[in-house]
């Protein structure tokens, strides 16, 4: 067998505007090159809105598994793509996995794997390609997918989040503020999504609570928000906790887009993490914690309790969280929290291991030799 083939040189992986889709494929991409030695090169996808969008990256796009080289270049072409800033280090013979993750990056993995005869990981399902075009297919466990031979199944969603990097994460972001007392609380809010509601209103009913246990039981928090917490609801966390001598760290993602969950969860002892995010959770669990799950509003909408009767939208994430709450890595505190009760242990910690990205890599490295054993 050629040595060459047996693991990718390289991995490619594509981002777009998401910073959750980034972390997942990077999550992936680390571990490969951790495993193999592979190097890692990122390429930028551009990006659509409206009805541009719908043609380029749902209808154009639904003809890639079949189209020959010249069809794929002319499709690039037309979405704005720079094939000519990457094609001299793609086209350099070397062993190459694509991996995108979400509907913005996926057609652009399959493309270039294509066209330049490497190998392709899907993470997420997209909506206008089928996962049976992908040589690797990474699909949530709450999606249920048709078993396939290049699918796997994840608890959560893959991430970037690497253990043994976040202790020194975390005295790099905070050696100002040190000495931290015994507790530390992270703190990661999302948001408002097609599913869920993180208001104003329910930051100043929810977190004062916390705000008082933090408080009472002489421990630190450190907090953040997500770009869809919105500027109304980050006004409203600052107002709740800004405020507070618990409060030992606060970034606001509305003005701020800085990453610091790596070097937060490394400083924890407890982390607390809103429903509407399973990256968020997914990464906490990675890092190690039993994650204090808080509930946010659910959307009411017609569609939105369409959707629940049928068993997607927030029903789907209700079952992902009960099967991590069932395997220890979650523990639902529910509407109404009561931070007291889950402050009190010294450390809320799980032993039992959670790295999906890992299990997803050693997936990949052991399908990509079996493919190279039949070609």
């Amino acid at each position: 067998m050629d040595k060459k083939k047996a693991v990718p040189e390289r991995v490619v992986l594509f981002s777009d505007e998401t910073r959750g889709h980034n972390h997942q494929s990077l999550g992936v991409a680390r571990w490969v090159a951790r495993l193999c030695g592979a190097e890692i090169y990122e390429i930028r996808v551009p990006s659509f809105s409206g009805l541009q969008r719908l043609r380029i990256l749902k209808q154009q796009a639904r003809s890639l598994g079949t189209a020959s080289a010249a069809e794929i270049k002319e499709w690039l072409k037309t979405t704005g793509f720079p094939l000519e800033d990457h094609a001299g280090t793609l086209s350099d013979n070397k062993e190459t996995l694509y991996i995108a993750t979400g509907n913005s990056s996926s057609p652009f993995c399959l493309a270039l794997s294509r066209l330049f005869h490497g190998r392709s990981a899907v993470i997420m399902t997209p909506t206008a390609l089928d996962t049976r075009l992908f040589d690797f297919a990474i699909v949530p466990l709450h999606d249920h997918p048709e078993p396939a031979d290049n699918l796997i199944t994840t608890l959560g969603a893959p991430n970037h989040i690497y253990y043994p990097e976040l202790q020194e994460a975390a005295a790099e972001t905070f050696a100002p503020l040190l000495p931290f007392p015994k507790k530390v609380v992270t703190l990661l809010l999302g948001g408002s999504d097609a599913n869920y509601e993180l208001t104003p209103g329910w930051v100043r009913s929810v977190l004062p609570s916390l705000r008082d246990a933090a408080e009472k039981q002489g421990a630190a928090l450190l907090v953040t928000t997500s770009r869809r917490t919105g500027a109304e609801a980050d006004a409203a966390v600052e107002a709740v906790l800004g405020g507070s001598p618990a409060t030992r760290y606060l970034l606001l993602a509305s003005r701020s887009p800085e990453n610091p969950v790596p070097a937060m969860l490394g400083a924890a002892t407890h982390v607390l993490v809103t429903a509407d995010s399973v990256s968020m959770a997914s990464e906490a669990a990675t890092a190690g914690f039993r994650v204090g799950l808080i509930r946010v509003d659910k959307k009411e909408s017609p569609l939105t309790k369409l959707r629940r009767h049928l068993g997607g939208g927030t029903a789907k994430f209700d079952a992902l969280f009960t099967e991590m709450a069932a395997r220890g890595f979650v523990e639902d505190l529910g509407a109404t929290p009561d931070f007291e009760a889950f402050l009190a242990p010294e450390a809320c910690r799980t032993e039992v291991p959670f790295d999906e990205a890992k299990r997803v890599a050693e997936w990949i490295l052991n399908r990509w030799t079996r493919l190279e054993k039949e070609v």
